[in-house]
């Protein structure tokens, strides 16, 4: 069985991220990724984001409220620079699409259909391509980009009871299985104890 995995490698996750920056520039893909691996929103939640909640007169707001569609519950979430410098660039492009144009109120538009969002196999599709042509191996999917952003912020040596919270996970359970803890992290713990 596959098991989805977070991106570890600091220098992988950097090419990962500029995927779509600069090896295959795709502006959409680039806002995607850079979206979930910030704010740990689920892929569903990011591609229906819309237009309102995102920007306000054309600027990107600091905070957005979502309403998660999987747990129902409502999650205000900051936005970090490099989220809004990528919806800011992401916003020249979004609003001379066709779609934007005719009225479809989601930040990411099915390119066919109206007034519905990207689907969620276009999504995977997308992240897929990048992480094979970087060699990421067969165990990186949408959800990566959320268990990716656990593990880092729990690397960086945040509480794991906010990033509990964040993830609006109803045990501590669950995020464990987030984290995706390995050996080697529990090695590193045991080799730098200084008691």
């Amino acid at each position: 069985m596959s098991t989805t995995q977070p991106i570890r490698n600091r220098e992988l996750l950097k090419k990962f991220k500029d995927f779509y920056r600069i090896t295959e520039p795709n502006p959409r893909n680039y806002t995607i990724i850079i979206i979930g691996l910030n704010t740990a929103l689920r892929i569903n939640d990011i591609l229906n984001l819309s237009y309102d909640t995102v920007y306000c007169k054309g600027r990107v707001r600091e905070h957005i409220f979502v309403r998660e569609k999987k747990t129902g519950k409502e999650n205000r979430i900051l936005l970090n620079n490099e989220v809004r410098m990528a919806l800011t660039q992401y916003h020249k492009v979004l609003k001379k699409t066709d779609m934007h144009q005719k009225g479809n109120p989601f930040i990411f538009p099915s390119p066919r259909k109206e007034n519905q969002p990207l689907s969620r196999y276009q999504a995977y599709r997308m992240i897929c391509a990048a992480a094979q042509a970087l060699g990421l191996g067969e165990h990186i999917s949408c959800h990566s980009l959320r268990k990716t952003f656990g593990y880092h912020a729990w690397k960086q040596g945040n509480d794991p009871t906010v990033i509990m919270v964040i993830f609006n996970h109803s045990s501590f359970s669950i995020t464990k299985r987030y984290l995706c803890i390995e050996q080697d992290d529990k090695d590193a713990v045991f080799r730098n104890i200084d008691l």
